[in-house]
């Protein structure tokens, strides 16, 4: 049985992200243990607020460098996704800086913000998070915030303009809609991820 751990940021979603994997039949912690973190089969790095929220978070629990040196996969969901990236223009706070790329606020294109609600996701072919996921399968996305597309970019979305669905360099992937709350295809991504990343 894998391990698998979900980083605790201090943000509300941790308890839904942990039922999505026990539905999968999975065994997922929440913890802020740096030796719990740094000996688990797979990381989740979830989130929800805002980044400098989440930045100081981690930074008081003193997980910073431990994410950053993690070789282990990691999976960043909604605005774990966003942390991945080098800097957030939602207060204008340094993240993480796990890949290039910046998160900043979704033109508005004439549609309300937050993107609220399910999407379509296009993906590159053959990766293997989406093993299984029929392309164009609709995700459940709630964010005001997102990353433009960029060389780590694996998936988009269309609400108006392009922007990164799933991005990806080396062991840290990064998801934009949560897969807890996208059915079918929600769930077999987090299959895929534990299975096959």
């Amino acid at each position: 049985m894998k391990k698998i751990i979900i980083i605790n940021t201090s943000c509300a979603n941790l308890s839904s992200v942990k039922f999505a994997f026990d539905r999968l039949g999975y065994r997922a912690e929440i913890t802020d243990n740096i030796e719990q973190i740094q000996s688990a089969d797979k990381l989740i790095l979830p989130g929800v607020g805002t980044a400098n929220a989440a930045m100081k978070n981690l930074s008081e629990l003193g997980l910073i460098d431990t994410i950053r040196n993690l070789k282990q996969p990691v999976l960043g969901i909604c605005l774990g996704m966003q942390l991945m990236t080098g800097y957030s223009e939602e207060g204008n706070v340094e993240l993480l800086k796990l890949m290039s790329g910046k998160t900043e606020k979704l033109p508005a294109c004439d549609l309300p913000l937050p993107h609220m609600g399910w999407n379509k996701v296009h993906y590159a072919a053959d990766h293997p998070l989406f093993a299984g996921i029929e392309q164009d399968s609709y995700f459940y996305f709630v964010h005001s915030y997102g990353v433009l597309p960029n060389p780590h970019t694996i998936a988009t979305c269309d609400y108006g303009v392009l922007f990164s669905a799933v991005i990806q360099h080396r062991n840290f992937y990064g998801v934009q809609f949560h897969p807890e709350r996208s059915g079918k295809a929600g769930e077999k991504l987090l299959r895929n991820f534990v299975e096959n990343c």
